[in-house]
């Protein structure tokens, strides 16, 4: 196993699929009276978070406490951070406290890949910048695979905030890895030039979504990061939902088997409607869940499993 979960590159086949395997295992956790597990009991579990996250965080402090770690949950706002405490102080702070983990989401591409070089402990990137966020490509994975069965041979689409999207990056290292095929969907404005081919080989890009949607097996749908839009991206919002936006129509276009993802928070009425993100095909809800069992089984492995 792997020391650090930095990027969705750091995994091959038979890393990634142990965790998705050991998240299934860690699932059963979940229907029991008392969802608690004594392996990393004496572990601490640090999450460090220099943005605001609701689903992420909680997901891992969830999957920590459920392992029975001790968890210290630090937050920039309302620290030394806000002093002008740099990210290796703040590092060496937390490596003096006997952290063992650190679980760190930062608005700067690349800071869990220095944290990692400054502390003794695991480093799981949960979100850095426009960059990488590997454990929502893996509960994604271990989603579709829940649903469908498989992953190898599956055809995703992954749609709209290309540009900004962390969740991309990791989803298309991952998947590739994996054996599905992504085609990534959007205005041309939010699709970089040249980064299909530059995560993956094979991966192909598509401006048209009514084109593409007859032939996948899952649609994912990206929240448009307006708060990352320095300029104007697409001409509105209403125009942005009527070329890329997922609703009834679009959704019955889809293979009967399909389904369609949202790694969230979602914007209801653009990238999505009600009709499609509340309906059976819908593995929204079920994200959320898979999440704990997913982050439960990486922090099991790089604490847990690896050491036995």
């Amino acid at each position: 196993m792997i020391r650090h979960l930095l990027s969705g590159a750091d995994l091959d086949a038979a890393t990634a699929t142990q965790i998705l395997d050991t998240a299934a295992e860690m699932a059963t956790v979940a229907g029991r009276e008392v969802k608690k597990l004594p392996a990393l009991r004496g572990r601490t579990v640090v999450n460090l978070f220099y943005e605001d996250s609701t689903r992420t965080r909680i997901s891992f402090e969830a999957a920590a406490k459920r392992l029975s770690a001790d968890v210290i949950n630090f937050s920039a706002k309302g620290s030394s951070v806000t002093k002008g405490e740099s990210l290796k102080d703040t590092a060496l702070t937390l490596q003096a406290m006997g952290a063992d983990a650190v679980v760190v989401r930062h608005p700067a591409s690349g800071a869990p890949h220095r944290l990692a070089n400054w502390v003794d402990g695991s480093v799981v990137n949960a979100g850095d910048g426009t960059h990488e966020h590997p454990t929502q490509a893996l509960l994604d994975a271990y989603t579709m695979r829940s649903r469908l069965g498989r992953l190898a041979g599956l055809h995703v689409a992954i749609v709209g905030d290309v540009l900004h999207s962390r969740v991309v990056r990791s989803n298309v290292l991952l998947l590739s890895t994996l054996g599905a095929k992504v085609t990534l969907v959007g205005p041309p404005t939010l699709i970089p030039v040249d980064i299909a081919q530059a995560l993956a080989p094979g991966t192909d890009v598509s401006y048209d979504l009514d084109a593409v949607l007859p032939g996948v097996d899952v649609v994912m749908m990206l929240r448009v990061q307006r708060e990352r839009m320095n300029d104007s991206y697409f001409p509105s919002a209403r125009e942005y939902a009527r070329r890329y936006g997922l609703d009834g129509p679009r959704m019955r276009r889809l293979p009967e088997h399909a389904i369609v993802m949202h790694p969230g928070p979602m914007n209801r009425g653009m990238e999505i409607t009600p009709e499609v993100a509340d309906s059976p095909r819908s593995t929204i809800v079920e994200q959320v869940a898979n999440g704990v069992s997913v982050r439960m089984a990486v922090l099991y492995l790089l604490l847990g499993g690896n050491n036995r």
